[in-house]
């Protein structure tokens, strides 16, 4: 009998052989803590009595959610925090390079056949490279820090099939949108998350991490994605003979399988108040709106950036909307200088901010209030999670939310 993807990233961390349903402790690679966090697991880890990091080269601590205070307890979070690093000996501390999920890849903690957890739900972006990531709290993770180690329920896996080509005005966020529509909330609820199929493999590791960020807004325990030469190029590795076979069996047992041909996409919004209430974006055109927000660890990067650049190129905002930008991590924003693109949008009229989850957590830069519409490229249109209650957010690709910045409404770019 074959194996899922997840199983053979179990297999091979573990050295035993386990399916869907069994119970394994796991030796963990790497973890990531973020600001708000801190606090609470330093109090954790004290209180169950340890005396010493594990291993302090394998914990990342990352200042993101709070950067720069934007309420006077924010700072204590910093406080604790440089304490904890102090008083343990880590070094890999980032205060405000990016948010945590762009950075744990980019900066290289992270590499194909890793288990990797972290003290936010979407842990799970790290699937894009093959590892198996996911969020957990603080509990959990004061044990790891103490012990090195973790048990998990093997996961049973959902295998997601694509194939084709995709049409020009669609990106991977539509067709995680829609498969979180399709499933439900709950519908893979600790399930894996294992994509495939020839539009798969023509993705880059950009737009994986888009989809692998979002399996858990379909409950996912994580979102994978084979290993491959794109992902050695990203991750700076060369793919052994591990990792080259870190892909499902066509013979191993799957939960539930789902097969898309990539011409059948179009445009979506996940539309208020929950990110599995996706219609298309042809069923919403002429919605008004206040606001657009570009940015975030789900479209926070270059090629992000770069497909609303293409949209707003020589257009300028609508009148009375307001285009926030925010590329996910200082590299990103280099980057965006450097080849012009961060010109495209500023002489659109965008307001483009220092790289941090800001708007998407309802922290800086850019809260609403009763009334108002906003189209955004993050993970979440929760009620009242960027500003009130009576905020309604459309949840969108980049190329979408451009459009929709310059007409001032809901319309397909």
């Amino acid at each position: 009998m074959g194996m899922t993807l997840i199983e053979k990233i179990v297999k091979n961390n573990t050295g035993t052989a386990a399916k869907a349903g069994d119970i394994v402790t796991v030796n963990v690679d790497r973890v990531m803590i973020h600001d708000i966090f801190i606090p609470f697991v330093a109090s954790k880890f004290e209180e169950m009595g340890f005396t010493k990091l594990w291993n302090p080269d394998k914990v990342v601590l990352i200042y993101d959610h709070l950067v720069p205070a934007s309420q006077v307890d924010d700072t204590r979070h910093f406080k604790v925090g440089n304490a904890f690093v102090e008083k343990y000996g880590m070094k890999n501390i980032h205060r405000a390079d990016g948010i945590c999920h762009q950075l744990m890849t980019e900066a290289g903690y992270v590499k194909p056949g890793n288990v990797v957890f972290g003290t936010d739900s979407h842990t799970t972006t790290y699937g894009c490279v093959g590892a198996f990531s996911s969020g957990i709290g603080y509990t959990e993770m004061a044990s790891i820090l103490g012990t090195g180690t973790l048990w998990i329920k093997v996961p049973e896996t959902i295998r997601v099939n694509i194939t084709g080509k995709l049409p020009e005005n669609v990106m991977a966020k539509d067709i995680i949108l829609k498969l979180i529509g399709d499933l439900g909330a709950d519908g893979a609820t600790y399930k894996a998350l294992e994509f495939a199929g020839d539009t798969v493999e023509n993705m880059s590791v950009a737009s994986r991490m888009s989809m692998s960020n979002m399996a858990i807004e379909a409950g996912a325990k994580c979102g994978l994605f084979s290993p491959d030469e794109k992902t050695a190029e990203y991750c700076e590795v060369e793919l052994t003979d591990e990792m080259k076979n870190l892909k499902g069996d066509e013979d191993a047992t799957y939960c539930r399988v789902m097969n898309y041909r990539a011409e059948d996409f179009v445009p979506v919004c996940a539309c208020p108040h929950n990110v599995d209430n996706c219609k298309t974006v042809k069923s919403l055109e002429g919605t008004e709106i206040d606001q657009v927000f570009i940015g975030s660890c789900t479209n926070g990067r270059l090629e992000d950036l770069m497909a609303a650049a293409e949209v707003l190129k020589g257009k300028k905002v609508a009148p009375f909307v307001k285009l926030i930008v925010t590329p996910a991590s200082r590299k990103i924003y280099t980057q965006a200088l450097e080849n012009g693109t961060m010109k495209i949008l500023s002489d659109a009229g965008a307001i483009i901010t220092h790289p941090s989850c800001g708007l998407c957590c309802g922290r800086t830069g850019g809260i609403l209030t009763d009334g108002e519409r906003v189209v955004a490229t993050n993970n979440r249109n929760f009620l009242g999670r960027m500003g009130s209650s009576k905020v309604e957010i459309f949840l969108a690709s980049p190329k979408t939310a451009a459009a929709c910045a310059v007409a001032g409404k809901i319309v397909e770019a």
